[in-house]
């Protein structure tokens, strides 16, 4: 059955690896893919394309690694091979970037033949990483009151000051971030970062903007991270 798989050009200075320790490794490379894929879901926010990717990649990275198998050249073509490979989507962020990572390492370490430290890098990573879920680690405190406030206003209205005092009333910081006209420059709408000072008082700042607008829309958002910031 070994025979079977023989590479053409195998010569006595590299090693032959038996079909049994072939599909050992990437057994334990699948299950340690699926355990790091199930970590990473634990109250964090994914798509499946990801979480997927995830599970299959460290068996990707063993079988790589095991087909290199010493060989100087072939592992300067595999690293040649994937320095041309970049994913046709935005950056992940930096909790998807480690993630992969760490799947990348325990797909190396398993097609090393070390399947012991594998299974122990991917237990002791995998519980830091739930850990780390699970008290909030990380967590931007009062994060709640941080928000995007997008205001429509006539363009009568000089939009650097005509909402200055509310501003300061309600929020503890503020800043406009863009400016457009619409409906043929006879609106401006207007997007702010804003950091409320008492969340209970959302309605309230609202129905302020509201009387000072002429009643146009106004929309208060939860303000989103930057994703291309690590």
């Amino acid at each position: 059955m070994d025979n079977l798989f023989k590479g053409l050009f195998e010569t006595g200075t590299t090693t032959t690896i038996s079909v049994s320790n072939f599909l050992l490794c990437v057994a334990v490379a699948l299950l340690v893919g699926l355990f790091l894929a199930l970590v990473y879901t634990y109250k964090s926010r994914y798509t499946k394309s990801f979480v997927i990717t995830l599970a299959i990649l460290p068996a990707v990275v063993c079988v790589v690694i095991m087909m290199v198998n010493g060989n100087v050249g072939a592992g300067v073509a595999v690293a040649g091979a994937f320095s041309l490979v970049r994913f046709r989507s935005v950056p992940g962020t930096a909790k998807e970037i480690g993630t992969i990572f760490l799947a990348m390492g325990a797909g190396l370490i398993a097609g090393m033949g070390y399947l012991a430290y594998c299974v122990l890098f991917a237990l002791v990573l995998g519980a830091c990483m739930f850990f780390y879920n699970c008290i909030g680690f990380g967590n931007i405190k009062k994060g709640c009151l941080d928000k995007t406030l997008r205001i429509t206003i006539p363009e009568d209205l000089n939009y650097t000051e005509v909402f200055t005092d509310l501003m300061e009333q309600y929020t503890t910081q503020y800043e406009i971030i863009q400016v457009k006209t619409t409906n043929l420059g006879s609106l401006f709408k207007l997007v702010y970062n804003v950091t409320l000072k008492n969340a209970s008082q959302e309605k309230e700042f609202i129905d302020a903007l509201r009387c000072r607008n002429g009643n146009l829309e106004i929309c208060m958002a939860r303000q989103e991270n930057n994703m291309f910031e690590l």
